[in-house]
């Protein structure tokens, strides 16, 4: 198990520590509920310093991001982001990623952890353009720092105005006293605030400032826990539960970030699936009755017939009830429709409703 540059800090914070795609990393320090309230109403600091990164560069770095994503990247201007995933030949999902574009020359690539040496191979076998490719993902950590007092817990930390700095853009600039440190307005969780990236060397300072700058705003660490409770509340997909090798786009609900205005792996083959449909659909529902939806847990038709599984599950601490999400048959797939959930011996009612659950 490696340790992020952060890891002794989340030990002497009291933190749980679990393996989570080969890290040992911070599930929670005072509890999912108390940690999820926290980013709703506040503001609270995740290490996400597992997370990937590639530096694509050269003159053909775009026509080689085209080539392997789904999203049209020629669109982005220099400091923007774009959500993306790279499809498989096969008509599913290697992995979803966050795109960067510094200049028409300079790109980053950010991954999920898990997928970090897969993604590398995928992109590195399909780099027929010869663009520089650069893994950086050990030099570099990645701290979240989520929540609507994100802003005003920062502001004193940077000569730059974080007010200006729109959703899915970002910029590089001085931060908690360091030069070049990329400050960018993304996030998983729903609720607004910045993805700080820096050198591992220069982690600890950073978390160090940002925790005493937002003191008085009631800034508190986050665990892994209450990052899923946070992204599933806003409908967002896990890789590895809700898309995988297996699942396409188009049935994510992904088909928004899927661009055929120009040509990319797998291409035609989703283009027919998006003109002609799917056969399944990923949606979101809430139980009707107590109960908490579980990864795994069979979902059926008011027959009690099974349509489905549960790919993710939780009870949700802004709502209050269970929600999940998961893949039924098209027939089923209508928001408004009643499913039942089985939970051990009971099966509990619910109602497919429209993404995301929580709504600010």
């Amino acid at each position: 198990m490696k340790d992020t540059a952060l890891s002794h800090i989340h030990k002497e914070l009291g933190a749980k520590m679990v393996p989570f795609a080969g890290y040992n990393m911070p599930v929670s320090y005072e509890g999912v509920n108390i940690e999820h309230k926290t980013v709703r109403n506040a503001v609270g600091v995740f290490d996400v310093s597992h997370m990937g990164e590639f530096l694509i560069t050269g003159p053909n770095a775009l026509e080689l991001i085209q080539k392997v994503t789904t999203n049209d990247a020629s669109k982005l201007l220099d400091g923007q982001a774009q959500y993306s995933c790279l499809p498989n030949d096969s008509g599913g999902i290697i992995d979803d990623l966050i795109i960067y574009r510094f200049n028409d020359k300079k790109w980053l690539l950010v991954v999920n952890a898990s997928n970090i040496e897969k993604d590398w191979n995928w992109i590195s076998k399909n780099n027929t353009v010869k663009a520089e490719m650069r893994n950086i993902s050990d030099d570099f950590s990645l701290l979240a720092i989520q929540g609507p007092k994100a802003v005003e817990a920062l502001q004193s930390l940077t000569s730059a105005d974080l007010n200006a700095i729109k959703f899915y853009t970002f910029i590089v600039a001085d931060f908690a006293d360091i030069e070049h440190v990329i400050i960018s307005a993304t996030g998983y969780t729903g609720s607004g605030g910045f993805e700080i990236y820096c050198k591992n060397s220069e982690v600890e300072q950073v978390w160090n400032k940002v925790m005493e700058a937002g003191k008085e705003y009631g800034i508190k660490p986050i665990g892994l826990a209450a990052r899923n409770t946070l992204r599933l509340e806003m409908g967002y997909c896990l890789y590895g539960n809700d898309i995988n090798e297996t699942t396409s786009p188009i049935e994510a609900g992904l088909g928004w970030i899927t661009k055929f205005t120009k040509d990319f792996i797998n291409s035609e083959n989703l283009k027919i699936e998006k003109e002609h449909g799917t056969e399944r659909k990923l949606v979101g529902f809430e139980l009707n009755e107590r109960g908490i939806p579980r990864q795994g847990y069979d979902i059926l038709n008011v027959h009690e017939k099974k349509i489905g599984e549960v790919t993710s599950g939780t009870m949700a601490p802004s709502l209050g009830i269970g929600i999940g999400m998961g893949y039924v048959p098209i027939l089923y797939a209508d928001v408004g429709s009643k499913i039942l959930i089985q939970i051990r011996k009971n099966t509990v009612p619910a109602t497919l409703i429209k993404l995301p659950f929580y709504k600010s």
